[in-house]
């Protein structure tokens, strides 16, 4: 699993004309589901996101997590973290996992993430075309993959 970790102090996801879901202060996390990936991985990013020290404490240093300070947090579903840029100009996405692996490790991740934060997590839609707006904190861009926990 690959995520992209943007501390923002408001997202939202839109499809169409609805708004699905917005936030305040928090953390806008892009989730990929990669071939390969298992619940374990879920489990473990959830852990990493939840605990992630990205937030200024008093002494303006990041030292606090989303946990931590109550942020909110809203999770999108996005094979193209998975893209492979290696040959041509096409983005290949052969190895983003197909939807009836993504989607059930998709919404895990967003399960352990309430219960990680105590609060419901804002979500896209699997498979939608989402309008996905932030304004970036900071900025604060981080990207964790499971690949390179060890």
């Amino acid at each position: 699993m690959r995520a992209v970790i943007q501390r923002v102090s408001e997202a939202s996801v839109t499809i169409g004309e609805s708004k699905v879901s917005a936030i305040g202060a928090g953390l806008l996390v892009l989730l990929g589901v990669e071939e390969g990936d298992v619940a374990e991985d879920a489990e473990w990013l959830a852990a990493k996101v939840a605990g992630m020290r990205i937030f200024s404490d008093t002494e303006d240093k990041m030292n606090l997590s989303v946990r931590d300070k109550d942020g909110d947090l809203i999770v999108v579903s996005q094979f193209t973290l998975h893209a492979s840029t290696r040959k041509g100009n096409r983005p290949s996405f052969l190895r983003a996992a197909r939807q009836e692996v993504s989607e059930p490790l998709y919404e895990t991740f967003c399960e352990l993430m309430e219960v990680a934060l105590g609060k419901p997590v804002g979500r896209g839609v699997f498979g939608a075309d989402m309008k996905v707006a932030l304004v970036n904190d900071g900025p604060v861009t981080i990207i964790v993959d499971t690949r390179t926990k060890h």
